[in-house]
């Protein structure tokens, strides 16, 4: 493992974390590299479900060296109280934690404009929380960094016109961003500025010296393949590259230090927000596995759309980022289903689609070719090894890996950190 990308391989809510988690036992340092504080990654630790927005999984690992890398963007307060959470937990953060002085900044317009956007006709469904615009000013180049929370004048240059334009263009936001000023908005971000101050470091730096001391880097994005800003179900998708070819570039390595790519699947499919969802059950169906499953956004509550797995998107994230290994979570929630089936293809007025369609439009024409399995009717939870996995819950992964063609490594069957299986 000397540069291992974790990434989810379908629309996120993979159980990223909890694999992030297990595979820090085995790392040195633990770097995110892309996404917001709309991601969150639920870890079980000493009982407890915590869950972690900006901090990387591997923060409850005594020892291991954290870093937010400088392709994500970041609220300062919830960060702040993130980490403050954490410790009060016992769980030393920040003695463990670097940030990126290259990270975006997640500001109050930003916010205020998200609100604004997703009230109007092309709204897509965001968690609200101005990642998807603090995306675009880094874009357009007109973004502010962490390390700009040290530069005043800089700032509240840059935040005054930000505000200019954007009640220009959002006029539904205008009262709230003209109540805004740059110095006021510099003022109130002083005292998590002087928090921040000492975890400021140049993470693509640190983390080329770690590897050059035979260290062991694991790197762990948020949402899944399916949202990636150039591969996903665009727009539908997220604003950042949620793939894996975004992990190097999100942390400030080159791509040849990365030797290793686990994709993390659920055993079926659930996505959140507007979007094509091919294999997405009825109404009454999807509430069961969503009960079943738990499936409920970490961050926001909101109820997750459930299908079931789908073959031609695996694929298609298998190849996008190029894939060495599958973990496979949440197999135990299939525990209790007679009858399990698998979307293997798409058609559109009764023609067969090949692959797995880039136009969400088409996608969103996409009927699915389901074929059925034999549920195992038995709990997996108890089960440690491959062996002790019941016969039809083996076929069905091994069929899976062979239509994919990457193995599958783990296998997770419960919440906890004991819950899952590692295959010889």
């Amino acid at each position: 493992m000397p540069c291992t990308v974790v990434v989810g391989a379908q629309w996120g809510d993979e159980g990223k974390g909890k694999i992030v988690d297990a595979l820090s036992e085995a790392a040195d340092v633990v770097a995110r590299y892309q996404g917001g504080p709309n991601a969150g990654h639920s870890v079980i630790h000493e009982g407890e479900t915590l869950v972690l927005h900006l901090v990387p999984s591997g923060i409850l690992h005594k020892g291991r060296r954290c870093l937010i890398g400088n392709g994500v963007v970041i609220d300062p307060k919830k960060l702040h109280d993130e980490v403050l959470g954490l410790e009060k937990r016992g769980v030393p953060a920040s003695t463990q934690l670097g940030v990126s002085a290259a990270a975006h900044l997640i500001l109050p317009y930003h916010i205020a404009v998200e609100a604004s956007f997703e009230r109007g006709p092309a709204a897509i469904g965001t968690t609200g929380r101005g990642i998807g615009f603090a995306y675009r000013d880094k874009a357009a180049r007109t973004g502010l960094r962490v390390a700009d929370l040290y530069d005043r004048e800089h700032f509240v240059a840059q935040a005054d016109r930000n505000l200019a334009r954007l009640a220009l263009e959002y006029p539904d936001a205008a009262a709230e961003l003209r109540a805004m000023n740059g110095a006021a908005l510099f003022e109130s971000l002083a005292p998590m500025a002087r928090w921040l101050a000492p975890l400021v470091t140049d993470v693509g730096e640190e983390l080329h010296a770690l590897l050059q001391a035979g260290k062991r880097i694991l790197l762990e994005g948020a949402q899944g393949t399916l949202l990636d800003l150039d591969h996903g179900t665009y727009p539908f998708v997220t604003s950042s590259p949620a793939s894996a070819a975004g992990a190097p570039l999100g942390v400030g390595l080159g791509p040849t230090a990365v030797d290793e790519v686990i994709g993390v699947t659920k055993a079926y499919a659930t996505r959140v927000g507007h979007g094509p969802f091919p294999s997405e059950m009825p109404p009454a169906e999807s509430a069961l596995l969503r009960e079943a499953g738990g499936e409920y956004g970490a961050t926001t509550g909101r109820p997750r759309r459930c299908g079931w797995l789908d073959l031609p998107a695996l694929r298609y994230a298998a190849r996008v980022n190029g894939l060495t290994q599958l973990v496979v979570t949440k197999l135990d929630v299939l525990d209790a289903f007679a009858e399990i089936q698998v979307a293997v293809g798409y058609t559109i007025d009764g023609v067969a689609v090949k692959g797995f369609p880039s136009s969400a439009r088409e996608l969103e024409r996409c009927q699915p070719v389901l074929r059925s399995f034999p549920g195992w009717r038995t709990p997996t939870t108890g089960c440690r090894t491959w062996a002790d996995l019941p016969a039809e819950a083996r076929t069905y992964l091994e069929w899976i890996e062979r239509e994919v063609g990457v193995r599958i490594a783990r296998v997770s069957v419960g919440a906890a950190r004991d819950t899952e299986l590692a295959r010889g």
